[in-house]
């Protein structure tokens, strides 16, 4: 089985840096969103729009996430689903989601739903910062190494 690279694209600040990665080791790459997503024109990068069913992005990925596949999303359950399914899952800014990690990062998720629908929270997480991407490329070139060696 080959190394594949699932993007929950719709709302990914880092598809570029996917982009580059896949083309220096050669890795297909699937986009997946409910609208349409430009990307460049490249056979190893391949768009999947699914429609705006709720989660069909996130279960389009699950259903084809496998133990050689690195899952990109900062959607914390696609990230279990993913995990589930023995992929490699690196969140938006290179952290990434582990089997030791989900727990508590489900259990996070949880509480701030419960605190903004309580009033006490109301902006959304912070931008994205220089840093965030050079980190997200540092785990992706790791993870894609790491399967490699693996195979």
């Amino acid at each position: 089985m080959t190394i594949e690279i699932y993007v929950d694209a719709d709302a990914c600040p880092v598809k570029a840096e996917v982009y580059r990665v896949a083309e220096r080791y050669g890795i297909k790459v699937f986009v997946v969103s409910g609208q349409l997503v430009a990307i460049p024109l490249n056979p190893l990068i391949e768009r999947a729009v699914v429609g705006d069913k709720f989660d069909a992005a996130d279960d389009w990925i699950a259903a084809r996430a496998h133990p050689r596949s690195i899952v990109v999303t900062a959607d914390i359950p696609l990230a279990q689903r993913a995990l589930a399914a023995g992929a490699t899952v690196i969140g938006n800014t290179g952290k990434p989601f582990t089997k030791d990690s989900i727990g508590m990062a489900m259990a996070s998720r949880e509480l701030m739903s419960q605190l903004r629908a309580m009033g006490e929270i109301t902006g959304g997480p912070k931008p994205m910062a220089g840093k965030d991407k050079s980190r997200f490329l540092s785990a992706l070139d790791e993870a894609v190494n790491r399967l490699k060696r693996a195979s």
